[in-house]
């Protein structure tokens, strides 16, 4: 704001300096000063110092853009210049001394070179690391092992009942899934099971077990009939006249009788037969306890067995031992339709064909049909050779009808029954049940399938999957 005396005016003209500046030039101060045109703008002020200007707009405009020109042609010769960033930043070195320096100039001690021999040695782990824990834990794990080798040996028995009650269980655990599939509980299926089961044995024991006793009996009187009648046989007639079967029959007879001590083991036999059966008898009891029980309580024993996993494996175990039970129990109630089927077959053709000492023979094929692979076959022999007493024609044709009946058992009965369970290739089904019957009899051979389809369950589910993720 420019202050003064009022009624005086004062002039001035815009110059242009050579840096580009514009500064007015005051005039005279009674008139426009020299140079100003008639478009110059008076501006009236109180003269104290700060004047009113009066300038040429033209000229102004003029300067303006000479200088704005100037301005816009700076950066370019600055820009061949150092920039200013790094002129700042070397000035803050040189005044800070923020060079890199060597760890001795600031009094610690120099960096040796790096050399892979000197670098440690990582420690020892396994056994070498402790030699004793390791030595203890061997001899524990021998002595569980001649522990487990002690009980098998002497108290074999007893693990053969529990054995073949946890397989009964098993296969009897898909009729209570039925019931529970049908809305009642559990405990509800299981009572309605063991009745059925109770009474299913109940009902062999009072009209089967009769009609065996009576034909087991009369099988002993007859036998020395049926002997002689295979005697005069023309098929052992023809066979003797060839081989002398006969003759050498007679020596070892003889010899035997001869000695005492084969006399004498008669007798124990006798006596070993009667305990054999009422072992046999006490030993069914105890599976069928011990069925009923594990039958009971099957959930709560999977459910603890699955807890001795760990807890990130522990989902993996139980869909692993799910799927095992329940292929175990399909093949045995699979295994269990089958062996009547073969039974009910067996009957039939016993009946035609008047085969003496039918109901006895059934029971006998019932049994050896639980044994897969060459159960049926040794059946089917047992029963022709016993036809054999009525004619090679009736041998014949018992042979014929039932060993057809096996192979449409082999291509279209065992397929449907057994599509719930784990197939099984016949390689290891035939060395499988031949290890069972050798290790444990008859009950090892009809465990071997459902082991063996057990263990390659786990091999396929466990062993396979992680070779597959390598």
């Amino acid at each position: 704001m420019c202050t003064g005396n009022v009624g005086h005016s004062y002039y001035a003209r815009a110059v242009t300096t050579d840096n580009g500046d514009e500064t007015r030039e005051p005039g005279p101060a009674g008139g426009p000063a020299e140079g100003t045109a008639a478009g110059d703008i008076e501006i009236p002020g109180k003269l104290t110092g700060k004047e009113s200007v009066k300038g040429s707009l033209p000229a102004a405009d003029a300067a303006r853009a000479a200088a704005a020109a100037q301005r816009n042609s700076a950066p370019q010769q600055r820009s061949s210049s150092t920039p200013l960033w790094r002129k700042l930043v070397g000035r803050t070195q040189r005044s800070f001394d923020l060079r890199i320096k060597p760890p001795a100039d600031f009094g610690f001690p120099p960096v040796p070179p790096h050399d892979p021999t000197q670098e440690p040695v990582p420690a020892a782990s396994g056994p070498q690391a402790h030699p004793v824990a390791f030595g203890f834990l061997f001899t524990v794990g021998v002595g569980l092992a001649l522990l487990g080798y002690f009980l098998l040996t002497n108290v074999g028995s007893l693990v053969i009942w529990i054995a073949v009650a946890l397989f009964i269980a098993l296969g009897l655990d898909p009729i209570v899934r039925f019931f529970i599939a049908r809305g009642l509980s559990r405990t509800v299926g299981v009572l309605i099971t063991i009745v059925l089961l109770l009474g299913v044995a109940g009902g062999l024991i009072g009209t089967i077990i009769p009609t065996i006793v009576t034909q087991t009996s009369q099988f002993i009187e007859r036998a020395p009939e049926i002997v002689d009648g295979f005697l005069k046989s023309e098929f052992f007639v023809n066979l003797d006249k060839q081989y002398q079967v006969s003759d050498r029959i007679s020596e070892e007879i003889t010899k035997f009788f001869s000695d005492t001590g084969a006399v004498g083991g008669i007798f124990g036999g006798v006596l070993g037969v009667g305990s054999v059966v009422a072992q046999g008898m006490f030993g069914a009891l105890i599976v069928l306890v011990l069925a009923i029980y594990f039958l009971a309580s099957l959930p709560a024993l999977k459910a603890f067995g699955y807890r001795l996993a760990p807890r990130s494996k522990r989902e993996s175990v139980q869909k692993l031992g799910d799927t095992i039970t329940r292929s175990v129990g399909n093949y045995v109630m699979g295994q269990a339709f089958v062996a009547l089927l073969n039974a009910a077959v067996a009957l039939t053709l016993m009946s035609i064909l008047k085969v003496p000492f039918a109901a006895l023979l059934t029971m006998f094929v019932a049994i050896l049909a639980f044994i897969p692979l060459v159960g049926a076959v040794i059946a089917g022999i047992l029963v022709s050779l016993i036809s054999l007493t009525l004619g090679w024609q009736s041998a014949v044709i018992y042979a014929a009808c039932y060993f057809s009946y096996l192979q449409l058992e082999a291509y279209f009965v065992s397929p449907r029954v057994m599509q719930k369970a784990v197939s099984v290739p016949g390689a290891v089904a035939v060395i499988s049940v031949i290890a069972g019957g050798t290790l444990l009899g008859v009950a090892g051979a009809l465990m071997a399938i459902p082991t063996a389809a057990a263990a390659m369950l786990i091999l396929r589910e466990v062993f396979i999957t992680r070779q597959d993720q390598r």
